[in-house]
């Protein structure tokens, strides 16, 4: 009797540390974030010698001042266009990791932009720019339908574009179009987040924040990461 009596209170015990476990694991799991992030090379961090852009100064940011772990998936790809990201996500593996997501981030339409207009933003060809506006709009409903469709919760921050040449006010009415119309597809999908980028070069020197006549450089990408954080809190 009092061999059976050990016997069932070591079976006890085990069933106490395998629920104690499994809570615990569940906790864990439940306290860790999934951030997914499509774009181009702004987005991939080309430019910058100290890291991978925003996302990794984002990443770091984020597992520093919060109890969660933020995971990122990036899934940006040099010289990108709208049209690549449908393609992206039309794969079925990764449509399998946008349910599993918490959040997007979007940052797409420079490469739209400048292939509109032949591959560069001298000489603007404004019918040529309009066109491709229409076509990346279209791409960007697209994009924004999938992501919502397939996963009903994660918030989507969708990243404005910036003029590269901030100087160069022809291209600033590009720019300021573009944008406006971005905010107007989405002005009632409750779940996008707009952060606007355009601002945060005006006024300063370029060879401080710029790698180059497009990308930008470590202290570029750490004012794209500090708007993002003013503009979104991350729960």
């Amino acid at each position: 009797m009092k061999k059976n009596k050990i016997f069932l209170s070591l079976a006890a015990v085990a069933v106490l540390l395998a629920v104690v476990s499994i809570y615990g694991n569940t906790k864990e799991r439940d306290e860790e974030r999934l951030v997914i992030a499509f774009g181009d090379s702004l987005t991939y961090g080309y430019g910058d010698e100290k890291g991978s852009g925003y996302i990794d100064t984002l990443k770091t940011r984020l597992n520093s001042h919060n109890k969660e772990k933020y995971n990122f998936d990036n899934e940006a790809i040099y010289g990108l266009e709208s049209s690549g990201i449908l393609t992206q996500l039309s794969n079925v593996e990764e449509r399998v990791k946008i349910d599993e997501a918490d959040y997007f981030i979007l940052f797409i339409g420079t490469n739209d932009l400048i292939n509109s207009n032949g591959g560069n933003l001298n000489n603007l060809k404004l019918e040529k720019i309009a066109k491709g506006k229409e076509d990346y709009l279209k791409n960007l409903n697209s994009i924004i339908k999938t992501l919502t469709n397939k996963n009903k919760q994660a918030p989507i921050l969708l990243l404005g574009l910036y003029n590269p040449y901030p100087d160069s006010k022809a291209i600033e009415v590009v720019i300021d179009e573009w944008n406006n119309d971005i905010n107007k597809i989405i002005k009632d999908e409750e779940r996008i987040v707009y952060i606007p980028t355009n601002d945060l070069f005006k006024g300063k020197n370029k060879k401080q924040y710029f790698s180059d006549s497009l990308h930008l450089n470590d202290k570029g990408y750490k004012l794209v990461t500090d708007r993002i954080i003013e503009k979104y809190q991350f729960e």
